[in-house]
């Protein structure tokens, strides 16, 4: 009798499909940072091996991998390049979100797009005021469909992206949007001035106009209230660059060390890799890629048993986002020390532009402001004190003081 069961992908079989392709994205990354250089090509070559449709399952084209599997891989992603990562976060929130959707067509239709190859993007966060209150981006009638119009900030991976996830307001109600990037009205700009993670194509989106057929209305989003994975899912995008920002940083030090025949005269060694200063370093530097990695997959496991509870399940969800919290402060601290030690290997020479070392601190910072830690640090130890709600939903931009708004 032949088992009809899915095919269960094994880490091996990703490995000899992902592994030339990562080192091939790795070849250019420091050309791209210096040129600055959006990775079009290397997104497009994502594509054509279905590294979007890792979760999607087997039966509809995808892989079928687990949550530990995707980011696995995506911590080797992010060491071969730090922006795509980040710039595919909301995409595979969106693959999740059709694979708790109820069974029906829309499932099953976008499962296969996004088998075949199609990307999505977002443009959630807006500049300014931004949406403490209600998003400005406006969801309207407009004859027998709907006119979005609005600005949006931070539309990380968009311009990769063949459909883009608009946060909007309708009547005071917070929904999401589904919207074509080509889409006539749809304006995108990679003015994204940040110091680091500069080819994520964070930029500023604007919608005039843009025509939304009932069909591309997703919902309330996750601006409602209540737990959900979400949060802890997109922190953990995050936290993957970072582990795959500190196994580069690792490999980049353990290379520029192992060609140096410069050192200095009170030196221990006569060569760098011989003198156990350096020694330590490296070895350091090793001990924070591991840690940053195994705090990642830690969360994924716990992420693994609330997906497959359907995400329904309270406790668990508070399990997660506690977790991803958690890790969060733990990684950014490791990471942002080993990007910054590294430098500790060599005089004036390691920091020549032409090697570039200095886009790990600096892409590893610029990660680390997301969500900032101060505030998750609060919350945990909060939540840990006083059994107080952790923070599953929240938006950037000016807030009230109850003074002022009496």
């Amino acid at each position: 009798m032949t088992s009809t069961a899915p095919k269960y992908v094994s880490d091996t079989e990703l490995d000899e499909i992902f592994a030339p392709i990562f080192e091939r994205i790795a070849a250019g990354a420091v050309e791209r940072e210096t040129d600055r250089r959006l990775p079009y090509d290397e997104v497009s070559w994502l594509k054509e091996a279905k590294f979007g449709a890792l979760r999607v399952p087997v039966e509809h084209g995808g892989y079928g991998v687990s949550v530990r599997q995707l980011f696995r891989l995506l911590i080797d992603l992010a060491a071969a390049e730090s922006n795509l990562p980040q710039a595919l976060r909301v995409h595979f929130v969106f693959v999740e979100d059709q694979l708790l959707a109820e069974l029906g067509p829309a499932r099953e239709n976008w499962l296969r797009a996004v088998s075949d190859g199609a990307l999505v993007g977002n443009a959630i966060t807006e500049p300014g005021v931004g949406a403490v209150d209600r998003y400005r981006t406006t969801l309207t009638a407009a004859g027998d469909a709907w006119a979005l119009n609005g600005v949006k900030y931070y539309s990380t991976g968009s311009l990769y992206a063949d459909h883009i996830l608009v946060a909007a307001d309708r009547d005071g109600e917070r929904l999401g949007i589904l919207v074509d990037a080509n889409a006539e009205g749809v304006r995108q700009h990679d003015d994204w001035d940040g110091f680091g993670q500069r080819l994520t194509a964070s930029g500023t989106t604007e919608f005039t106009n843009v025509a939304v057929s009932e069909d591309r209305i997703l919902g309330p989003g996750y601006g409602g209230p209540g737990a959900t994975y979400a949060t802890s899912y997109l922190q953990l995008f995050q936290l993957a660059v970072l582990a795959g920002i500190a196994k580069r940083a690792e490999r980049d030090a353990r290379e520029w060390v192992s060609a140096r025949t410069r050192t200095y005269t009170h030196a221990a060694a006569d060569l760098p890799r011989e003198d156990p200063l350096v020694q330590q370093v490296i070895g350091r530097l090793s001990a924070a890629a591991f840690a940053a990695r195994a705090s990642v997959l830690a969360v994924a496991d716990v992420l693994d048993e609330v997906l497959a509870q359907g995400a329904t399940d309270e406790k668990l969800l508070i399990a997660a986002e506690l977790a991803a919290g958690q890790a969060q402060l733990g990684v950014i601290d490791t990471v942002l020390a080993a990007t910054t030690q590294l430098f500790e290997l060599g005089g004036a020479s390691i920091v020549a532009e032409r090697h570039q070392l200095d886009r790990h601190w600096r892409n590893a910072r610029t990660i680390s402001v997301h969500n900032p830690a101060i505030f998750k640090a609060r919350s945990i130890g909060d939540h840990l004190l006083n059994g107080t709600d952790l923070p599953f939903a929240w938006s950037a931009g000016e807030r009230k003081s109850q003074d002022a708004a009496r």
